[in-house]
């Protein structure tokens, strides 16, 4: 233990026990008077201890004092001495990094050499090797051309032969089909054509005859009319004269007499032309009712003879209201669309009556607006008769006509067939061009990358990979 510390310790007992006698004195002072003999003299004793205890302290810094200089000369020679090594060391580690500097930039300079010298070496093997590739590419390109025009030109070979024996199939079969349909056209057209017009021709000579008996037959009405005076008799002559004409100009199955055309009605028509349906089998009635109203017409007659104009025009209007009559009756019993057409024909038996309605104005208008009625004298029914014969010739012609039409059907049904072939043959036509085709394009891309390795450089390798494969285009070349 440090003296200084020591001596602390023994001053702080002493003025303890100081202070503990003094406690004590002043305790017992009551007591004992005497004591204080002790007192001052123990006090005189603690003047003399503090002021050794005070002198001693005082030396005690002192020396501690002494001894703290000697410390701090003591370390500012050792931090000198630290200070001095510490630049030793620093010198010395400048000096080693230095060296090392020095040897780093000597190795750095030697392995660039090296890799200048590495990356020339690999230049130069890199360009002999890319020289050997080129023409070792070169060959295989050029074998490959080769193979690829020989098996170009075989297949252009057989593709052409493989056509011409097409073409000459084709206009072979097409001769053939030709000359086949011509023949039967030509026989069937000529046959049917030639009875067609043998029957259209001997009916209308029927009709020619039919015409020059009507006019001897109008002839004749006037002595007629003279000899037939009621109604009777007149009505059964319209009808004959009706009858005979229908009988004339039509066969028994295209016409029908006293029929009812109203359905669930009693009122039978004198004759009705049975005109053909919208359905097979079906027909549709044409109604033709004879009037005869001779007493107007006769009254009309008497009457221009005289030249009695105000008599005329009374017999004539007489005779428009019985004509529009008869008409609003014919209509009323007999037309009733669908079972029948949707105008009826009333039959005028002499041509001057007829004539004789024709010529009042707007009559056959009116008739034909008002009743649906179509008034007919003798030659007009003719003429009529004669024009729904020559429909229905015609219909028979046309539906003769359908094996015709069977023929050209069969005919079309072969001409689809052949198209179908042609459509094949197309097919592998634009098969086959499509395989020259696309070994033209294989072709031209061999080219373009041959040009490509003549213009490269020596740093610029050729990729292989982007060239096309030519094994699978030779095979679809040859492909049918």
């Amino acid at each position: 233990m440090p003296l200084n510390e020591t001596l602390l310790i023994v001053l702080v007992i002493l003025a303890a026990l100081v202070l503990l006698l003094q406690v004590a004195l002043l305790l017992r002072r009551r007591g004992d008077p005497g004591l204080e003999a002790k007192l001052d003299a123990l006090k005189d004793d603690s003047a003399r201890v503090e002021r050794t205890l005070r002198e001693e302290q005082r030396a005690g810094r002192e020396e501690l004092q002494q001894g703290f200089d000697r410390f701090r000369g003591h370390l500012g020679e050792q931090l000198n001495g630290m200070s001095q090594q510490q630049s030793e060391r620093i010198d010395g580690f400048g000096q080693r990094l230095t060296l090392l500097t020095e040897r780093t930039d000597n190795g750095l300079q030697s392995l660039t050499q090296r890799l200048v010298e590495d990356a020339r070496k690999g230049r130069e093997e890199i360009a002999t090797t890319l020289n050997r590739l080129g023409e070792q590419q070169q060959q295989r390109l050029a074998a490959l051309t080769a193979d690829n025009e020989k098996r170009m030109g075989e297949m252009r070979a057989t593709l052409e032969a493989k056509l011409g024996a097409i073409q000459q199939d084709n206009a072979a079969k097409l001769e053939q089909m030709r000359a086949t349909v011509d023949e039967k056209l030509h026989a069937t057209l000529e046959t049917r054509l030639g009875e067609s017009f043998k029957l259209v021709s001997e009916r209308l000579e029927a009709v020619q005859r039919g015409l020059g008996e009507m006019q001897n037959l109008a002839t004749g009405v006037g002595d007629l009319k003279r000899v037939l005076t009621n109604v009777k008799k007149r009505g059964i002559f319209g009808e004959v004269q009706l009858g005979a004409l229908l009988e004339d100009m039509l066969t028994a199955e295209q016409y029908a007499s006293n029929v009812i055309t109203v359905p669930g009605s009693n009122d039978r028509v004198e004759f009705a032309i049975r005109m053909p349906g919208q359905d097979e089998g079906e027909h549709v009635y044409l109604p033709i009712d004879a009037k005869f109203p001779v007493e107007d017409y006769q009254r009309l007659l008497d009457a221009q003879e005289v030249s009695d104009a105000e008599a005329a025009q009374a017999a004539g209007r007489a005779l428009e209201l019985r004509v529009r009559e008869e008409a609003r009756r014919i209509h009323g019993k007999y037309v009733a669309p669908p079972h029948t057409t949707d105008f009826a024909v009333l039959y005028l038996p002499t041509e001057g009556l007829y004539a004789e309605v024709i010529r009042r104005p707007g009559l056959f208008e009116n008739l034909q607006r008002d009743h649906r009625v179509t008034v007919a004298g003798p030659t007009t029914l003719s003429a009529l008769l004669n024009s729904l014969q020559m429909g229905f010739r015609t219909l028979a012609i046309a539906k003769r006509s359908s094996e015709v039409w069977k023929i050209l059907g069969a005919v079309k049904n072969e001409f689809g067939k052949f198209g179908v072939v042609l459509e094949k043959t197309r097919k592998q036509l634009d098969a086959a061009r499509n395989s020259i085709d696309s070994a033209g394009q294989r072709t031209r891309a061999i080219e373009r990358k041959l040009r490509d390795v003549e213009s490269l450089s020596g740093d610029s390798p050729l990729l292989l990979e982007d060239v096309p494969a030519l094994d699978d285009g030779g095979d679809d070349a040859t492909a049918p």
